[in-house]
């Protein structure tokens, strides 16, 4: 029997999570395409796999139960409804003509599970395309994609979240990931694992993406608002979670619209249950709205105040201790660079971090943190550290602050 999936924190002890292990869809990234692709690398991707199987083994070894994406997708695709689903979204991009989308649809669909699987996330170039035809596959290049690869899903974060028993699948603002949310929701609705999983977000709504959520304690919720979630995301997903039942505050924490601070667990995450690690550049600076629910109003919106003290109001303690990246302005921007701050929490005072982090590493074991240390020279390619590559299924419950 599997634990029933559900997470109330982000340090609760960790049971079981969703991974993706790097596959060939990294293998289809050129210096051509990978801008347009939204992946800031060309990783070596057998060194990228090497470094992932030692992640999952290390998260194994304190017994975590590890999900691949992968396998979950190929069994859920057993299932008509979602076959139809995962095809419909790669014709719903309008960009293959009446003539291609006819033969793409009826190839996708009469391909074995294991088959569309890999076609769903590695994509299908042209060559690999028998029988096409119309304008615009008689216009495309032997290399180009008439399903484009999807090398984020390394990023299982940002695509779902889960908020107590109920999943929220992310809504994700760039046109090169949004098919990403339709296979993780054909995997939370039609995969027997989760059936009957409520969601607390859904894909059509306003952009809102998983690595802006923190889940700092039982009903507290903060948000990143900025380059890929928007306003209107938060405020969704307050009302939702309101209705639901599954908080009672969400701060919404507006962050620099810059490349290094893309979502909010970019410069911080939680490693206690009273503690972040916070990239020291923001630390002062960064503020918060707090959310609750005002009935027919919808949702009642506070003043501005400084995060560290909107959080531990909401969390209801003193204080929301920090730990720094780095020991410098200069140190703290480059191990922030390097994912210093995107730690996952396997338990109170046990998190995950990359090894290439040594100042941040220390500082966080100076604080009483255990960091298990796994390497990242390729994973780290993309701008994403260990929490970005997890999501969290089940987590042992906190008690509410």
């Amino acid at each position: 029997m599997t634990a029933p999936s559900g997470v109330d924190s982000e340090v609760g002890r960790l049971r079981t999570v969703l991974l993706h292990r790097p596959g060939p869809e990294l293998k289809r990234l050129t210096p051509r395409n990978n801008d347009k692709l939204l992946f800031d690398g060309i990783p070596w991707v057998g060194r990228a796999q090497e470094e992932h199987d030692a992640f999952a083994a290390a998260l194994r070894e304190r017994d975590v139960e590890v999900l691949y994406l992968i396998e979950l997708l190929t069994q859920a695709l057993d299932a008509e409804a979602a076959r139809e689903e995962c095809v419909a979204a790669v014709l719903a991009e309008q960009r293959h003509g009446r003539s291609l989308d006819r033969v793409l649809r009826s190839l996708l669909l009469d391909m074995h599970p294991d088959d569309l699987a890999l076609a769903l996330t590695a994509g299908l170039a042209r060559e690999e395309l028998a029988g096409g035809r119309g304008l615009a596959y008689t216009l495309m290049a032997g290399h180009d994609f008439v399903v484009d690869p999807l090398p984020n899903l390394l990023f299982t974060r940002d695509s779902s979240v889960w908020v107590r028993d109920r999943v929220a699948v992310a809504s994700l603002a760039m046109p090169a990931r949004r098919r990403e949310t339709t296979l993780l929701r054909a995997i939370y609705g039609h995969h027997p694992r989760f059936a009957g999983t409520g969601l607390a977000y859904d894909p059509e709504l306003e952009p809102l993406e998983g690595g802006d959520i923190l889940l700092l304690s039982p009903g507290v919720l903060a948000v990143g608002v900025g380059e890929r979630t928007t306003p209107g995301g938060v405020e969704r997903l307050a009302s939702n979670v309101f209705d639901r039942g599954l908080a009672h505050t969400v701060l919404a924490v507006p962050i620099a619209q810059e490349r290094a601070t893309m979502h909010l667990d970019t410069v911080c995450t939680m490693v206690d249950v009273d503690a972040v690690v916070m990239f020291p550049n923001v630390a002062d600076e960064l503020m918060a709205l707090s959310l609750t629910a005002a009935g027919a109003e919808g949702v009642a919106v506070a003043d501005p105040e400084p995060f560290l003290i909107a959080a531990a109001k909401a969390m209801g303690i003193d204080t929301l201790r920090t730990i720094h990246t780095g020991l410098d302005p200069v140190t703290a921007e480059r191990e922030q660079w390097d994912d210093g701050n995107n730690t996952l929490a396997i338990a109170p005072r046990l998190a995950v971090a990359y090894e290439r982090n040594v100042e941040t590493n220390d500082r966080l074991e100076d604080a009483g943190i255990e960091v298990v240390r796994i390497a990242g020279s390729e994973l780290g390619s993309g701008r994403g550290g260990p929490r970005c590559m997890s999501c969290p299924v089940t987590r042992d419950p906190l008690q509410a602050g």
